[in-house]
C-alpha cells in the first residue's frame, strides 16, 4: 500500500506506531502536524481551506519554536519517518525523506548556495541520520544509507553506504590482514 493510499488517519497512527506509541513525543508532533499541512492543502475551494491553514501555522509554528524541529508541509516526507529527539532540526522546504529514516537532534537538510535556493536532499528509505549531520544541496543519498554524527555531506551517497567526517567520505571497512597458517 503507498502512501496515497492511505487516509490522513491511518498515515498519524503509522506514525504514532513508528514514534513506540507515543503522542508526547516531540519527533511524533512534528511528523502529525506535518501530515495535517499536506493534508489541509487538498481541500477546495481556498476559503473553506483558510481555517485549516490558520490551524496548522499555528501549530507548525508552536512546534519550530517550542521543540526545535522546523519540518515545512511541503517536504515530500515518507512513511514512518522517526524524529527522534527534538532541538536544532531544520529540513528544506524541498526536500524528499524516504521511507523508515530515522532523524536525531541537530541535522539540517538545506541548501549549499544561495545562488541555488531550491536545491535540497533527497533521501532513500531507510536512512539513519547521525546527531549533529549536516546534509547540504542537491545530494542524494540512497537506501540504506547510515551518516555518522556531526558528518557533513556534500555529495551523493551510494545505496548501503556509511559517510563520516567534515567533509563526510565514505567509511571503508578495516579489512584485518589474513593470518598466516603458522
Amino acid at each position: 500500500m503507498s502512501q496515497r493510499d492511505l487516509s490522513l488517519w491511518q498515515q498519524i497512527i503509522e506514525d504514532w506506531r513508528a514514534h513506540q506509541s507515543d503522542w508526547t513525543k516531540p519527533g511524533f508532533r512534528a511528523v502529525a502536524v506535518h501530515r495535517f499541512g499536506g493534508w489541509r492543502m487538498q481541500i477546495q475551494p481556498k476559503l473553506i481551506r483558510a481555517p485549516f491553514s490558520l490551524i496548522y501555522r499555528g501549530h507548525y509554528r508552536y512546534i519550530r519554536n517550542v521543540y526545535g524541529i522546523d519540518l515545512p508541509y511541503t517536504v515530500k516526507l515518507g512513511r514512518r519517518v522517526v524524529i527522534e529527539h527534538q532541538g536544532a532540526i531544520v529540513i528544506h522546504g524541498d526536500s524528499e525523506i524516504g521511507d523508515d529514516c530515522i532523524i536525531r537532534q541537530g541535522v539540517t537538510l538545506g541548501n549549499r548556495y544561495l545562488e541555488h535556493p531550491f536545491d535540497a536532499p533527497k533521501l532513500g528509505a531507510r536512512v539513519n541520520v547521525g546527531a549533529g549531520a549536516k546534509i547540504l544541496g542537491d545530494v542524494v543519498l540512497g537506501n540504506d544509507v547510515n551518516i555518522g554524527a556531526n558528518a557533513v555531506v556534500l555529495s551523493n551517497v551510494p545505496s548501503g553506504e556509511t559517510a563520516v567526517g567534515i567533509p563526510a567520505k565514505i567509511l571503508t571497512p578495516h579489512r584485518l590482514p589474513i593470518p598466516s597458517g603458522e
